[in-house]
This record gives structure tokens, sequence and C-alpha cells, in this order.
């Protein structure tokens, strides 16, 4: 059974999202505000999270950026705030998706299961268009059938792009999110290398994944 969490501080809403995901046959951890929410996450198993964006003690973005910190946990961000700056945000910030109040449950349930099918495979995270092989849980990779020695930061970066395909991840969101364990950032230099040393791993001539969007980031184009 996957674990969705709902943080949502509308206590009607959320009782209803909670229904009609348990009805659909997955496990929901219910959260009213960002604290609850993370004391929820950390108890682990947590598959996807549905976000809302206004929250008793903070913006669902600040979150959002917490959890991609921690593992590519899809994020799909519900809210009332009906604002283009915000949608950009949450995308920025590695959102699947960003749904306006009031939405359809069926809509919403399909989304739910699209993005969820598309991060995960055989219950776990993986890529595979026939090229290009990664696992995310046993961390192999293979290119042309080859295997790929990859560098931690290399393997964050490839997971990165492949849970946030086809979106722009901009330098300062991948910069934050490649924070190490000894507590080094990761300067925007040291990030060009690593993508260079990525691109020359896992493509060909035939085979390009990611495309650099001048003096803004990068997207996964696979």
């Amino acid at each position: 059974m996957q674990k969705l969490l709902v943080v949502e501080d509308d206590r009607k809403l959320n009782r209803a999202l909670c229904y009609a995901l348990e009805k659909e046959g997955y496990g929901v951890v219910s959260s009213y505000s960002i604290e609850e929410a993370k004391r929820a996450y950390m108890q682990g198993g947590v598959r996807m999270v549905l976000l809302d964006v206004n929250l008793p003690d903070g913006e669902g973005f600040e979150f959002c950026r917490w959890v991609k910190a921690q593992a590519a946990v899809p994020v799909l961000f519900l809210t009332a705030r009906d604002l283009e700056e915000d949608a950009l945000n949450g995308y920025e910030l590695g959102a699947e998706d960003y749904v306006t109040k009031p939405f359809s449950m069926k809509i919403l349930l399909k989304k739910i299961d699209v993005i969820l099918k598309r991060t995960e495979t055989d219950g776990h995270l993986c890529f595979d268009d026939g090229f290009l092989k990664a696992d995310f849980e046993t961390a192999k990779t293979e290119a042309g059938g080859q295997e790929c020695v990859l560098t931690p930061t290399e393997f964050r970066l490839l997971k990165q792009f492949v849970t946030n395909r086809g979106q722009l991840l901009t330098y300062e969101v991948l910069l934050e999110r490649l924070w190490d364990s000894n507590g080094q950032f990761v300067d925007k230099h040291t990030l060009a290398v690593n993508v260079n040393r990525l691109r020359r791993k896992i493509e060909d001539e035939e085979h390009r994944y990611i495309s650099n969007v001048y003096g803004m980031g990068y997207q996964w184009l696979g």
C-alpha cells in the first residue's frame, strides 16, 4: 500500500481528501501544519505529498523545499491561490503539479495515479528507455548496455533530473538539493562540472537527456 501525506489546514477538505484516497486503496497520513507534516514525514514510507500553499505556520513552498532536500518524493500542490507566480514557484521547487481549488476529485485522483506510475516501477523508482537504465533503489545505472560508474553527486543529480523530467530545474534549486552529508555546499561551477561528467557517462550522439537552459538551469528531456 502506497502512503500519501496530506498537508491541508482546512479540516473539512483534509477529511474529504483522506476519505477519497483511502477509498482508492492508499494509505494516508494527515497533517494540518508544516511542523506536523515534518513529524509525519520523518516516520518514513511517504510515497507522495499533497500540499496546501497557505498553512498556519508558513507556506507550503517551504515544506516542499524541505521534502525535496530529503528525497525525490513527488509533491502536488493544492491551493486556492490562482497566481502564475505561485505556480512557477512550485514548479521551480520540483513540484509535479499545481492544482487550483475548487477541483474535481476524480481528476485529482487521476493526476495522483499518473504521477505515481511515472515515478515508480515494481515498487521502486527507476528509469528505463531502452538505452539508459537507472535503478534508484539498487543504485545501478547502465547506458547502451554498459554499466555506468557514477559518483554520489552524479547519482543524486541523475535522480533529481529523472524525478522532475520535463521541468526546469534552476541552478538555485539544484544547489539546495545537492547539500552533501558533511555540510559542504556545491557551488555553481562544481554543479556544471558534475552535469557535464554525468552527460559524458549517460549520453551519446543519438541519446541526449540533459538540456542546458541558458542562464537558468537544466531540464531533463528523457
